[in-house]
């Protein structure tokens, strides 16, 4: 492994170094393709409610359009107008994200050193940060020595199958494609470590050219399209699952797609938890998992409580580690369950340090 990739970053870390010099220091992420890199403005944005997210897209930018001269006659001398985009007319301080750096036209490059480096013009407090792919994506990304020596360049890693589904229990991803990351974590894994494309069906390789394939953004549209599924039938579905993630992983979702459709209804395990139908298959078990997880509710945790313990161990595990995790949205809700503490303090997972 070389160095760069040794030390490839989460994008939690990458966000808390951000967080901490990014009002001095402008940050380089670049990283694979649909891996949530442009996310990081609107966690920046949750994490600095006073500043004002602004998104600067590089690829669209021309550098007519990043300054615009302004004539002034009495004076007689030109100024340069920026580009909205920049935040510089809000008077507050802003996070800047320049997305798509390595992609720009050389001339825009070049004009937005200056405020990377400097930072002048912008309101003190002001946080920069910018965007890349992966040079060796193949799709374009170049990065001029004398820019790379102006800022620090990181190397974001790609996401693990469990901080995908961490994410997603949180975000709402339906629990079928959720099941099916855990059931396949290759799907996540990274070009680099796969010298055979044939190898990883699933993924985007730069040595094979593949219409669709699966990236953490990709499995997020993959999960719009299965919560409507009962408005398409099974050919139709199949299509736009092909064409959101490739062929392979369309024909292998679809499998979960037919075994998720056999769990019990939410409303069932909240109307009935001691009789409500248990699935057969481990997959089933965890996608049941999942699913409460996302659309856990206080009105019904000891309800979801009395029907887990009638699942094996593992998922009983999966639960409880799940939703200890900091990231879960509806940690407060569960904990606060008397019934579920009682659970947990009888089975020790409240303390648990290891996850089952």
């Amino acid at each position: 492994m070389n160095t760069q990739n040794m030390y490839a970053l989460s994008l939690d870390q990458i966000a808390n170094a951000i967080a901490t010099v990014g009002h001095q220091r402008t940050i380089l992420i670049q990283g694979h393709m649909g891996n949530g890199k442009s996310s990081l403005l609107k966690t920046l944005a949750d994490r600095f409610p006073t500043h004002t997210p602004c998104y600067f897209d590089c690829t669209t930018k021309d550098l007519g359009d990043l300054s615009i001269p302004s004539l002034n006659t009495e004076q007689g001398y030109v100024t340069y107008l920026p580009n909205e985009e920049l935040g510089l007319h809000l008077d507050k301080p802003v996070i800047l994200m320049i997305d798509e750096y390595g992609k720009a036209n050389a001339s825009v490059k070049n004009a937005l050193l200056r405020d990377m480096l400097e930072r002048n013009r912008f309101p003190e407090g002001s946080i920069i940060f910018a965007t890349t792919n992966l040079g060796a994506e193949g799709v374009g990304d170049l990065l001029p020595p004398h820019a790379r020596n102006r800022i620090t360049v990181v190397t974001a890693r790609k996401s693990t199958s469990d901080e995908f589904i961490d994410w997603g229990i949180s975000n709402g991803v339906d629990h079928s494609v959720l099941g099916f990351v855990r059931e396949f974590p290759q799907v996540l894994q990274g070009f680099e470590d796969v010298k055979n494309p044939d190898d990883n069906p699933y993924i985007f390789h730069p040595k094979q050219s593949r219409a669709a394939f699966i990236t953490p953004r990709s499995l997020e549209a993959a999960s719009d399209v299965l919560k409507l599924r009962d408005q398409y039938d099974d050919h139709t579905l199949t299509a736009l699952l092909m064409g959101t993630i490739g062929d392979r992983g369309a024909m292998d979702m679809m499998a979960f797609v037919k075994l998720a459709d056999q769990l019990p209804s939410l409303q069932s395990i909240k109307d009935d938890p001691l009789n409500a139908k248990v699935p057969e298959s481990a997959s089933a078990v965890c996608m049941t998992v999942f699913r409460a997880m996302g659309a856990m509710q206080r009105d019904w945790v000891d309800a979801w409580v009395t029907y887990m313990q009638r699942l094996d161990k593992e998922a009983q595990g999966l639960f409880a580690n799940g939703i200890r995790a900091n990231s879960y949205a509806h940690r407060d809700v569960v904990m606060q369950s008397k019934e579920f503490t009682t659970w947990a303090m009888q089975n020790n997972y409240m303390f648990a340090s290891d996850k089952v």
